[in-house]
């Protein structure tokens, strides 16, 4: 993009945000939904990631873009937006886009904690959330299991205290799972994070039939293997068939095998570009691929 219209596109963004607060367009009957266990609460099964994407640090024509995604993904009925102290500049870029929005009732917060003292797991989620500019998180969790045990012990006082309402454990590209599965069967979790996409299946085995049976949310990251996975298909043509099920491009081929399954409650992509996040969000729409049209999915993808 051109320095040029860089700064035609802040310009114009930053203009708007101030006349006027967000809106959210999408009606909530218009927007599929799944269900988090632990509560009964319904989302729609498409978040938003910010893993590298909204690491642009105080760039304001990029940070510009970012909120441009956000204000895409509120209209589409979005309402998850997922972060870390881990992503760099990603939550204050977050946090300056719900101010150019003007804080979208819909958001539904989730953060983690990522850091070795268990100590300073406070001191940490404080500052993410003055970055957020939010007045709690609706989810908190300990990213890639880092000091667990004594940060579970801080969320899950937060949450008897009202002051969080949901906990969860992260995980990615497929590592400690043996001691992913043994803390969610030992701790009370509204949710899970982790690795799922139509190539990435191994938490199919064990972790997603236990989350089921434990009663925990799943959220899916990296569903597009941070774009790899994107790349390589996009040499092949999309199956005729793929119509059968409303996929117009490979994005919502992938995401709509991911969100079929019945344990995922919301996969969050990451984007930068406005046109990719109304094509992730689209993937909600139309009919979900049933048991024999995922196995005819992953098959026509593993031949490839």
């Amino acid at each position: 993009m051109s320095a040029t219209r860089r700064a035609v596109l802040h310009g114009v963004l930053a203009g708007a945000a101030l006349m006027m607060p967000l809106r959210v367009q999408a009606k909530a009957g218009e927007v599929p939904v799944r269900r988090i266990p632990s509560s009964g609460e319904v989302i729609p099964p498409v978040g938003l990631g910010t893993w590298i994407t909204f690491n642009v640090g105080d760039d304001p024509e990029l940070r510009g873009e970012c909120a441009a995604v956000m204000q895409a993904f509120f209209e589409m009925g979005g309402r998850m937006i997922d972060s870390s102290p881990m992503y760099g500049s990603s939550q204050a870029v977050v946090g300056d886009g719900l101010r150019k929005l003007g804080h979208s009732p819909a958001l539904f917060a989730a953060d983690k904690v990522w850091i070795s003292s268990g100590t300073r797991g406070p001191s940490q989620i404080e500052e993410s959330r003055r970055l957020w500019g939010v007045p709690r998180f609706d989810l908190l969790q300990v990213h890639n299991l880092l000091s667990w045990d004594e940060h579970l012990k801080t969320l899950f006082a937060m949450k008897t205290a009202g002051q969080l309402r949901y906990v969860g454990i992260t995980t990615s590209e497929g590592r400690r799972h043996d001691l992913f599965e043994d803390i969610m069967r030992r701790q009370p979790l509204d949710f899970v994070q982790l690795t799922y996409n139509i190539v990435d299946r191994d938490v199919e085995q064990r972790i997603l039939p236990l989350a089921a049976d434990r009663g925990m949310g799943v959220i899916v990251n990296r569903p597009f293997q941070q774009g790899v996975l994107l790349r390589r298909l996009s040499g092949h043509p999309l199956p005729s068939w793929a119509a059968d099920i409303g996929v117009s491009n490979w994005a919502q081929f992938v995401l709509k095998f991911i969100i079929s399954h019945p344990a995922v409650t919301v996969a969050i992509p990451a984007t930068s570009q406005v046109a990719h996040v109304r094509e992730n969000m689209a993937a909600m729409a139309g009919p979900m691929p049933d048991a024999a049209m995922r196995r005819r999915m992953a098959d026509h993808v593993r031949d490839l």
